[in-house]
């Protein structure tokens, strides 16, 4: 134990000059310390009570003649004493045991004032007979009963337990060692130990260590030594250890028996116990000086180390140790603080001992970390490197992972530096630049055994202890592909695998088969991210998958959860158009398959308008990209007659590529079909864009397809519009007859605006005409002064070409003119007999000769009333209806209802106006109204109609 390093970890407090204040009068027997005070008896009986800085608080008078023992209790502010008084009777000891509250004072006198005694009991009875007190114990078990332990000289422990206060006690007594030799069996030290429930008693003699179990009853007694010690040599450790000193060691005791033991020389005369150092007091035989040591026993150290006078006790009390020597002299030693023993240890470069005692004094891990980080320096100082590199692994967690790394970096040290690297990444501190750098290193140490596990450890924690990316990427860059890709597969990070197989290594194959492994969510954004390499390698696989992916009978679907659930989640075909933008004979063999497959799709009409654009364009181009040529497609500028032109510019004739020119053919054959099968006759709308096929159809000059569209949409006029602009004349004729029939819901005015073309054609369109002029004179769709005025301007046409036309009109004018002369004569005629006939009436006498009556065919007889229609009726027969003639009241009411039904007709300008707009003859229609008299006045150019006033003299 001499080779113990000594330091100076504790120094003397109060500048080493404090001694017992006057006040203790006595000579000191007994001390004890606790909250905050230190307690001393003395011989006189006194007890006095020090604070801090040893100054007097207050004493008082506890027993008459002497204190043997007292302590201090730590859960509550009582005082338990063990003294001499007066002797009542001869048969009862002097000795008594008190139990005073510190808390509670009573007035003694005027000036003094003594804490309250709130029990006194005698501790020697006829069951417990008197002996010399050797030891003294007191346990709180739990307030306010207290376990009294008294070790006597005869081998005996008298035990009292319960509530002194209200004397509610038991009493119990053990015997330790029953040897005839009563010095050999005086019990010098007790000890309690309180593990749990369990509730042990230590107890030393001067030849045993005995073990005595009080929860069980009766007590049990375990002997666990035959050797002891003298007085004062026994404390407890922290870990409840019972610590016994002899004058060849220092022995530590657990309940199974005797533990570790400390060779320390010299006789023990007081042994302590403080913050996990053991205090001892030796006094060396060949010079006769006492020595106090403190030593540390689990870094083996000499923490303090001191030559004192004759020490009576030694007490901790106020983090310090107090040595009371026997001339009433005090000696207080304090711990120094950490910091002060750690510039001692790093000054003299003991950075074991300075590791060992922050771990043993459980200082915070920061701190821990600081001592470390200066050995790892004082050890790379020395170019120690891979102690050094030990000493910061330690430090992970605290120290800044920069400052090892330089260090390392400066000196070139990749092994040590990778070693920092593997540890840092362990714990899971490592962040991307570490990740970098640490393949770096395995990758420029071609260390590939030492990659593999880290990037392929079974354990499952690889993906968690480095950035997944970083790592990907610095693989990739050193070329360990495998690797980049293993981490991506492991990860989930499907998308930074196929960029690996698809980028780098070109195995697209593979990459195909990685994606249908996928779900169907994850497979999706793959292919939208890569399709385009996809498809310019492997189309036909590609479109496979997508076909998969949106449709219904992939293996995907079945990896689903639900049919329903995942129809509607299918994605649509409209979300992988951009992969095909360079490929767009792929897209049109992808669409029309998914068209096959699926019939009703939500995103129909974006479909159909792509495969639209696709059919339709001249060159399997997007044409809403394509460039135009000063802001004018050229190619709306190809007709029948004119050769192609590309989407680049360039003329070409029609018969250069007979390829190009058959694809050309069959994909417009595909989109006519496409427009006629997505507008069935059931839909008012078709499922597609009418206005993008119309623009396509004239983009590409597809003049089938605008044809089916304008007649489908019955906007005829443009049909025939498309078939003036190719100048084709027989489809432009046959067009007419089939859509210019009135009563096959056609537009006849189509004939006229034929005709209107043909007569600014300029050019001799002679049969053509001749033939319109047919239909137009069938049907009498326009004047033949319109006729003969449009026909005027076309130069080449001559009057042969209407000269029947205009015959046969003339003839049919001529007898209309002379049948309209007869209806004039014969309409003038009437209303000239008329006229004279209401002349008559109203200046001459009618005669009325009528013998019969008209309504019953009797001879007609008075009273008769006869009206000026020439009728004649019994008055009888008339009942009351004498106003009117019976014969011809209905054919005047016709009359008159007609009239008015007339003249409401002319006041509802909607109707009068929607009739003349019908009608074939819309100035027939108005002449009509002149012709009823139901419009009679025009006032301020607005018609009114008005009751024409009767004139037949009724």
């Amino acid at each position: 134990m001499y080779q113990w390093r000594k330091f100076e970890f504790f120094e003397e407090k109060y500048g080493g000059k404090s001694a017992i204040p006057e006040e203790v009068c006595g000579n000191i027997t007994c001390c004890s310390s606790g909250r905050g005070k230190v307690v001393i008896g003395c011989d006189d009986g006194s007890v006095s009570l020090l604070d801090r800085g040893l100054k007097f608080n207050f004493g008082f008078q506890a027993h008459s003649s002497s204190v043997l023992f007292l302590q201090q209790l730590k859960q509550r502010n009582f005082l338990v004493t063990v003294g001499e008084d007066e002797q009542i009777s001869p048969q009862q000891s002097a000795v008594c045991l008190k139990v005073f509250d510190l808390d509670k004072m009573e007035p003694e006198g005027t000036s003094t004032t003594s804490p309250d005694c709130i029990g006194i009991l005698r501790i020697f009875t006829n069951q417990f007979p008197e002996a010399k007190i050797a030891s003294f114990l007191v346990l709180e078990e739990a307030p306010p009963i207290l376990l009294i332990a008294i070790g006597l000289d005869n081998g005996f422990i008298y035990c009292i337990k319960g509530d002194i206060a209200r004397e509610r006690i038991s009493r119990f007594k053990l015997q330790v060692d029953n040897v005839s030799d009563k010095s050999q069996c005086s019990v010098l030290g007790l000890g309690f130990r309180v593990d749990g429930q369990a509730l042990q008693l230590f107890a030393v003699t001067p030849n045993s260590v005995s073990l005595c179990s009080l929860h069980s009853q009766p007590p049990k007694r375990q002997f666990l030594d035959n050797i002891g010690s003298s007085a004062n040599s026994v404390t407890m450790s922290d870990r409840l250890e019972l610590i016994m000193g002899r004058p060849e060691a220092v022995y530590f005791y657990e309940v199974d028996g005797r533990g570790p033991c400390w060779a320390f020389e010299g006789e023990k005369k007081l042994l302590g116990w403080f913050r996990g150092y053991l205090l001892c007091l030796i006094a060396d035989q060949r010079n006769g000086k006492n020595t106090f040591n403190v030593y540390d026993l689990k870094n083996r150290l000499i923490a303090h180390s001191l030559v004192v006078k004759e020490v009576s006790h030694m007490l901790c009390e106020w983090g310090n140790i107090i040595l009371i020597m026997t001339d009433k002299s005090v000696l207080c030693i304090g711990e120094k603080d950490m910091e002060s023993k750690l510039d001692m240890l790093f000054k003299k470069n003991l950075y074991t001992v300075a590791i060992n005692l922050v771990q043993s004094q459980q200082a915070d891990a920061a701190a821990t970390a600081e001592v470390l980080r200066k050995y790892g320096d004082h050890l790379y100082s020395k170019q120690d490197y891979d102690e050094a590199m030990a000493q910061y692994i330690l430090t992970i967690g605290h120290l800044e992972p920069s400052y090892v790394i330089q260090k390392f970096l400066d000196a070139q040290r990749i092994y040590n530096l990778t070693n920092y690297l593997e540890k840092l990444h362990e714990k899971g501190l490592a962040s991307k630049d570490h990740t970098t750098l640490l393949l770096n290193c395995y990758t420029k140490l071609k260390d590939v055994e030492k990659l593999n596990v880290f990037i392929k450890s079974e354990d499952g924690v690889g993906e968690h202890k480095f950035d997944v990316e970083t790592a990907i990427r610095v693989c990739r860059a050193a070329n360990y592909h495998e690797h980049a890709m293993y981490v991506a597969k492991k990860a989930g990070k499907h998308e930074l695998y196929l960029k690996i197989l698809l980028e780098d290594l070109g195995r697209y194959d593979e990459a195909l088969q990685y994606i249908s492994s996928l779900d169907p969510s994850q497979a999706g954004v793959t292919v939208k991210e890569y399709g385009k390499i996809l498809i310019e390698h492997k189309p036909v696989e590609t479109i496979d998958i997508l076909l998969k992916l949106c449709t219904e009978d992939g293996e995907f679907t079945k990896r689903g959860t639900s049919s329903s659930t995942y129809i509607s989640m299918l994605p649509s075909p409209v979300d992988f158009l951009n992969i095909f933008i360079h490929h767009p004979q792929s897209l049109m063999d992808f669409l029309e398959k998914y068209t096959n497959k699926v019939k009703d799709s939500p995103a129909q009409v974006e479909i159909h308008n792509t495969l639209l654009e696709l059919c339709l364009s001249n060159d399997l181009n997007f044409p809403s990209i394509s460039q135009a040529n000063n802001g004018v497609d050229l190619r709306l500028m190809a007709g029948p007659g004119m050769p192609k032109v590309e989407s680049n510019g360039k003329l070409t004739s029609n018969g250069k590529d007979l390829n190009k020119e058959r694809d050309r053919f069959e994909r417009r054959e595909k989109g006519l079909c496409l427009l006629k099968t997505a507008w069935p006759s059931d839909l008012e709308h078709p499922l597609y864009d009418v206005d993008l096929a119309i623009i396509l159809c004239e983009m590409n000059a597809f003049k089938e397809g605008l044809l089916y569209l304008y007649e489908k949409m019955k906007l005829y006029k443009e049909v025939i519009a498309c078939y003036m602009q190719a100048h084709d004349h027989v489809g432009l004729i046959a067009c007419c007859k089939r859509l210019g029939d009135s009563g096959k819901g056609g537009d006849p005015s189509l004939w006229a605006d034929l005709l209107k073309y043909f007569g600014e054609l300029g050019e001799d369109c002679s049969k053509e005409v001749r033939e319109v002029l047919t239909y137009i004179e069938r049907d009498d769709i326009l004047p033949p002064i319109i006729v003969l005025q449009t026909l005027s301007r076309n130069p080449c046409l001559t009057l042969s070409v209407i000269k029947d036309y205009i015959a046969r009109k003339l003839e049919q004018e001529s007898k209309l003119i002379e049948e309209d002369r007869r209806a004039i004569e014969k309409y003038q005629e009437d209303t000239l007999a008329m006229r004279k006939e209401i002349q008559d009436l109203r200046t001459n006498a009618r005669i009325f000769q009528l013998s019969k009556c008209t309504a019953c065919t009797f001879t007609l007889d008075l009273p008769a009333v006869h009206f000026m229609c020439m009728h004649s009726f019994h008055q009888r027969c008339l009942g009351d209806n004498e106003k009117e003639c019976p014969e011809c009241a209905p054919e005047y009411r016709a009359v008159m209802e007609m009239k008015r039904g007339l003249e409401q007709n002319s006041k509802d300008q909607d109707r009068f106006f929607q009739q003349v707009k019908s009608s074939k003859d819309g100035f027939s229609v108005i002449a009509e109204y002149f012709g009823k008299g139901v419009i009679s006045k025009t006032t301020n150019g607005t018609l009114r109609s008005g009751n024409t006033s009767s004139s037949s003299g009724f």
